[in-house]
């Protein structure tokens, strides 16, 4: 980052920004279905706009689709256990491990590492997005990872950033948040780190919630750390 304290840490948001599925949960949805032997309960846009909502109480990703899919089918006036079996035929189904990095992910990672310390700030059940990590092959290469999925709240609540800021042992202004959507932003200005927003995400009309940098991808970014020149 080119103005303010040296940048000592670098957190990172985990889907989005470091992987995303190779299967997208569209096409699992569709699969899962089918080895349940249930006609189509609920698109899987259904299925995002409640995520946060059965996360903050769930024991697990499998326990949330289950809690989820049981809530959308009885909505729709169908059977929920017909919503548990699909859960249920969705767990077999996904593997979390099965992600791929985005451009630029893995090699920016890698660089960065000889430099500063690293963690890892995502929403969702820790088991599932361990997985993703060990999937990357990043277990062993970030320094923290906190999962917001209820215990702390999910992004863009202060609780995982401030939690991250405590394991890596660093303050608040020397260390930058990279993420892909409003919340990475809005988040992390709270707790009072700089933000990188790569991608396209959007982040509103207020002024005052826009990062500090934005990117087209992570190739980008170790170089954009790098102070100035004097």
């Amino acid at each position: 980052m080119t103005s303010g304290a040296p940048v000592e840490a670098v957190t990172f948001d985990l889907d989005g920004t470091l992987c995303r599925y190779r299967r997208s949960p569209g096409e699992v949805l569709a699969v899962a279905h089918e080895r349940a032997g249930v006609d189509p309960l609920f698109p899987v846009e259904a299925y995002y706009d409640r995520f946060r909502e059965f996360a903050a109480r769930a024991d697990g990703m499998a326990d949330l689709r289950e809690r989820c899919f049981a809530a959308l089918a009885a909505e729709r006036g169908r059977d929920p256990e017909a919503g548990r079996a699909v859960a249920r035929a969705f767990a077999v189904e996904r593997d979390h491990r099965a992600v791929e990095p985005l451009p630029g992910a893995l090699a920016a990672v890698e660089e960065l590492r000889a430099d500063y310390a690293l963690g890892v700030v995502t929403n969702g059940p820790a088991d599932a997005q361990r997985e993703k990590l060990a999937g990357l092959g990043l277990t062993d290469v970030v320094d923290a990872v906190v999962a917001a999925d209820g215990d702390p709240p999910p992004k863009p609540a202060v609780e995982p950033f401030e939690r991250a800021l405590s394991r890596l042992g660093t303050a608040p202004a020397a260390t930058v948040h990279v993420g892909d959507d409003a919340a990475d932003v809005t988040g992390a200005r709270a707790a009072g780190m700089r933000s990188v927003l790569v991608g396209d995400g959007e982040v509103g009309p207020d002024a005052d919630l826009a990062p500090d940098r934005r990117l087209r991808s992570l190739r980008a970014l170790p170089a954009a750390l790098r102070p100035a020149d004097p």
